[in-house]
């Protein structure tokens, strides 16, 4: 039995500023602009310090989609 497993990482295609939103949205297996409407509208709710935290932490810890081929193509 093989399990196939998601990874979560930012694409290059699709991007609008780091990745984040569309790679939430290629894991979760839905559209893109869900996911940076749900930013927009939880930021404008007052969980802006909270969404722009966890945006550049993302950014900051999700592996870029070059960096994944790369490590993949290495081994």
């Amino acid at each position: 039995m093989s399990a196939q497993y998601k990874k979560l990482y930012r694409p290059v295609e699709g991007r609008m500023l780091g990745g984040v939103c569309a790679g939430l949205a290629k894991y979760l297996e839905i559209d893109p602009t869900l996911v940076r409407v749900g930013f927009v509208v939880g930021s404008l709710l007052g969980w802006f310090p909270a969404f722009i935290l966890a945006y550049f932490f993302m950014w900051i810890l999700v592996p870029d989609e070059t960096k994944l081929t790369t490590d993949l193509t290495s081994s």
